[in-house]
């Protein structure tokens, strides 16, 4: 006679075998996959399609205050660490699918360091300071380079 807790692991046990494996390709729900191809400049040009939507999420007006400003890394350089910042107002950006895409990017990014053996500088780059200029978020003077402003079009 099988217990009742040791049928219950079996069926565990085979539920976990027929998972679908996932293979650490970057895959949002919006069907962002970046399938390194095995080309250097094709590769590179899907992570920028891929960062250029998670730009187009980004807006910096519609903030009260500058407690509502935010900042999102983009990226991972090949010693770590995002390669820029992207400064964007909180009330107003989808924050979810923003950081859905901008993971997209971070881990296709480091895929394709490893794959083509890039190499970057190790220096850490902090995330800028923000303010509330006219409505708008923006970092303050004197940003850390590697810092790209966004702004709504």
């Amino acid at each position: 006679m099988v217990s009742r807790g040791g049928l219950c692991f079996a069926i565990a046990v085979v539920l976990a075998a027929c998972s679908p494996k996932t293979t650490g390709t970057p895959a949002g729900p919006d069907g962002d996959k970046i399938v390194l191809t095995g080309d250097q400049k094709t590769d590179w040009a899907q992570i920028v399609a891929i960062e250029d939507e998670a730009k187009a999420i980004v807006k910096t007006d519609g903030c009260s205050s500058a407690g509502e400003c935010r900042t999102a890394a983009v990226g991972s350089r090949a010693c770590g660490g995002p390669r820029y910042y992207l400064v964007y107002c909180s009330r107003t950006t989808d924050s979810a699918a923003l950081f859905r895409k901008l993971d997209a990017v971070a881990t296709a990014e480091r895929e394709f360091n490893a794959k083509y053996q890039i190499v970057s500088t190790c220096e850490f780059r902090l995330p800028p300071k923000v303010a509330l200029t006219g409505g708008s978020c923006q970092m303050t003077q004197g940003a850390a380079p590697g810092v790209l402003p966004v702004r709504d079009q």
